[in-house]
């Protein structure tokens, strides 16, 4: 598939074979880290130049627009590549919530216990 994203970019993408590279969204301002979905170069392209976050969806073989059927819209504040070039993070606004179960972020319900003796305690 085509696409109008920029060739330097483009040319820089680690994708996975399927041509997907992950993509981390956070929350800008505090930096909480809400969800991972995947996108192609046209999905990162309609991400840059819409200001909303475009994803590929595996499942359903398209792409959607985070927000468009339930509202929960993710607002683009800023998009950058990691050191290797193969996860995108997007920092964003989000309006409701981003799980598709409803809760705010995916990461959230199932925290697992860590056992070794290195770590230190997170305040909240």
């Amino acid at each position: 598939m085509s696409s109008n994203l920029d060739p330097a970019v483009s040319a820089r993408l680690k994708r996975s074979p399927d041509g997907l590279v992950p993509a981390i969204a956070q929350q800008y301002d505090t930096g909480e880290v809400l969800m991972l979905g995947w996108m192609d170069d046209e999905a990162l392209h309609r991400t840059l130049t819409t200001g909303r976050c475009t994803y590929w969806s595996r499942s359903r073989q398209e792409y959607w627009v985070k927000g468009d059927t339930s509202g929960h819209v993710q607002h683009v504040k800023s998009v950058a590549l990691d050191c290797d070039a193969d996860t995108v993070l997007v920092k964003v606004d989000q309006v409701g919530a981003a799980c598709h179960t409803g809760a705010r972020t995916c990461f959230d319900a199932d925290v697992l216990p860590v056992t070794t003796s290195d770590v230190h305690p997170v305040s909240e």
